[in-house]
Parts: structure tokens; sequence; C-alpha cells
């Protein structure tokens, strides 16, 4: 396990990160002889919102590649809908039964978040979303988490060890503050010495009135002031906000920014969206809900075959021109003018399709410029963009 009980890749790719229950079985299975050609499907029935966005393929492509199994998948950055597969699993059970554990758990938390991002960025209407949760997650999966937040849309992350491609963002703790006599001597000390490339976001809320720190950061070449207020500290947030609103305007700094940090939740989001340029979102992204998905037979030795609850037989899923989706048996004629979502990214273990990060991202950016605020407050859009029939 290593110093710090973190399962290692290696341990992972052999499938020996697992439910015991799937060892188990394998030991019956292969003393009965029994190896029967499946088709398994990972599905959801209920969501936290109206729509998810899918992410944690590329992980599952990594895990699976060189088994003889094939492989159909929605492309990260599909928004999806319950009871519609996101993944195609076909092959002999027991060469990936062991699996389902990896599989299951790349996805769920990699979609989970990726989710959560999505709809605090749409909810967010035009303002710029940071994911800030580096310290509300165990650091061995920091990458992921960033790079689900990421394909969700944030505009930045914080962590050091996400991926090259995105940007990260951050620029001082309180405890730099603290380490000077003064928020006005740190302040000073930052613009005169971090990289010309780094924002000049100050932190105003160490040890005075966020509209005093907020005008002392500005006096010392913040572009931004970032108001961390914890909740016990707060009050009336809007009343706070608004005060240094008006205390940078009116003593000639109409053009420094306010960023909102500290705890802060999708409600917060929509109630201060009015009144901040930006926002650091820490759990609310970092530790949102899994997705639950479920990975079962649909198929075996080309019957159709399902569990109670779960429809039988291989389907596919068609994204409709007007962004409708629907459900039909794989090999049924296709609506007019349909796009297929799942599409092939391993045949007998060789990748044919490479899931990339860009891609990902540019995929839900596009859906998104299309749909509505599914947050359910009055004051957002309809969020009736994606429907499924």
């Amino acid at each position: 396990m290593g110093l710090f009980r973190i399962v290692d890749e290696g341990t992972i790719k052999n499938g020996d990160c697992t439910d015991i229950y799937f060892l188990r079985s394998e030991e019956v299975l292969r003393k009965e002889g029994k190896n029967p050609h499946v088709v398994m499907e990972v599905t959801v029935t209920g969501l936290p919102d109206e729509w998810g966005v899918f992410c944690g393929l590329e992980d599952v492509i990594a895990l699976l590649t060189g088994l003889p199994v094939t492989v159909d998948a929605m492309p990260e950055g599909t928004m999806f809908l319950p009871n519609e597969p996101v993944v195609r699993i076909s092959g002999r059970y027991l060469d990936f039964a062991r699996y389902e554990t990896s599989i299951l758990g790349f996805l769920c938390h990699a979609s989970g978040v990726a989710s959560a991002a999505a709809h605090i960025r749409v909810c967010a209407e035009g303002r710029q979303v940071y994911s800030f949760g580096s310290r509300r997650q165990h650091p061995a999966i920091a990458s992921m988490i960033e790079r689900a937040a990421w394909i969700g849309g944030v505009d930045g992350v914080s962590n050091t060890c996400a991926h090259p491609d995105i940007p990260k963002s951050g620029t001082m703790p309180h405890a730099f503050v603290m380490c000077y006599d003064s928020p006005e001597e740190a302040f000073g000390s930052f613009d005169r010495h971090a990289s010309a490339d780094v924002p000049r976001v100050m932190l105003s809320d160490t040890f005075c009135d966020e509209k005093r720190e907020s005008l002392v950061a500005a006096r010392n070449g913040a572009t931004a002031v970032r108001l961390d207020t914890p909740r016990s500290r707060r009050g009336n947030m809007r009343a706070i906000i608004n005060e240094v609103r008006w205390e940078l305007d009116i003593h000639g700094y109409p053009g420094v920014k306010i960023f909102l940090s500290g705890g802060v939740t999708r409600d917060d989001v929509i109630n201060y969206r009015d009144i901040v340029d930006a926002f650091g979102i820490g759990g609310a992204i970092a530790s949102a809900p899994v997705i639950d998905f479920a990975m079962d037979i649909v198929e075996i030795e080309g019957a159709m075959y399902a569990k109670r609850g779960k429809r039988s037989g291989v389907k596919q899923v068609y994204e409709l021109p007007d962004r409708y989706h629907i459900v039909l048996p794989e090999g049924a004629p296709a609506p007019a003018h349909a796009k297929p979502l799942l599409v092939r990214y391993l045949s007998n273990g060789v990748v044919i399709t490479d899931s990339h990060l860009s891609d990902a991202r540019e995929r839900f950016l596009g859906s998104f410029e299309r749909t509505g605020c599914t947050c359910g407050s009055p004051e957002c859009g309809d969020g009736n963009a994606h429907h499924h029939t």
C-alpha cells in the first residue's frame, strides 16, 4: 500500500482492487466451466439534477486496454440523462468481471464532480468559476478532481497536480498576510515580487473589516479583492459585498473586481452572481455527490437478458437536432438527422478512439451554451433545453 495507504496503479490495472464477491464468484464460475459472452451497460436511474456530464472514461479505457473486451461509450463531456447507457462493455464475463468496481469508481466519482461543476457554471451566468477544492479531497486524486471540474466548465483550478493544459489559479492564503506586520505591507510585497503573469487578487478579510482591507489592497495594486470570510463571521454577506463595491467605486477603483470564496455553494452563486465577478468553489465541486451508476448485463450469448428492474437488450442513445435524446434498441432505424452518442473506443482490447481533455471540455461547453440553469431558482432559466423522450 505504501506510505499513504494509496492503492498503486498496478494493483488497479491487474484488477486486484475490487469487491471480494467478484473474486469468489470467479472461483466458482471457473470451477463450473461457466464463462458466457455478455454485454453490460452502465446506467443511472436518478441524478442529483436534471442532467449530468459524463466523465471518467479516459481511466476506464486505460484500465481495460489489453483485455479481450469491446467498449462503446458516450464521449466525455456529453450531457446524459437517467436510464441512458453511457458505457457498453462486451466480452467473456470472467475477462472483465473483477474490473466492475474500478470501472464504476472511475465513472461515478468523476461524473459527479464534472456534473456539479457544470451546474454551477450554468448558474453563474457568465461569472468566472474556479475549482478551489484541493483541501476537500484526498491528494492522491487531486488530478482527477481538477480534470473533471475542468471538463465541467470551470475557468481554472488551484491544484498544482492538475493537467498541464489546465490553467492554475490562486494567489495567497491568510497565513501569507499574517506573516507581515500589516495587510498593507503584505499586499505591497506581493505586488512587487509575484510574477508578472500572476493576477493581483488580494485576500482582503484577514484582520479588519472587508471594505477597509479591500481599499488597502486596491491602493497596493490589486486587480481584484477576494473575500473568504468564514460563515461564522459573515453576517449579511450581500450587504458586505455591496459595501465593498461601494467603497471601491467611490474611492476611484471601479475596475477592481470582487472574488468570493470560502464555502461557496450553488445557492451562493445564484444569490450573489449579480454583484460578484468570480467565485472560488471548494467542497461544492470537490466533494460533490457521486453519480450512482450501475453496471448490468443486458445480453447473454446473443440473447436479450436483464435482471429485475433493468431493461434488456443492447441499446443506442440518439441526440436529435432539437437536442432531445431517445434510447432505442441497437440496430433499430435511427431517427432522421439523429446523432448516435455511443461510439467505439476499444475493439478487443485495442484503442481505436482516443479521449482528449480539450475535446471533452468543448463538448460540454457547446451543450452548455444551449442549456438553462436547473437550480430551481425562479431567477434562473427554465433548464428545459435538454430532455429525454
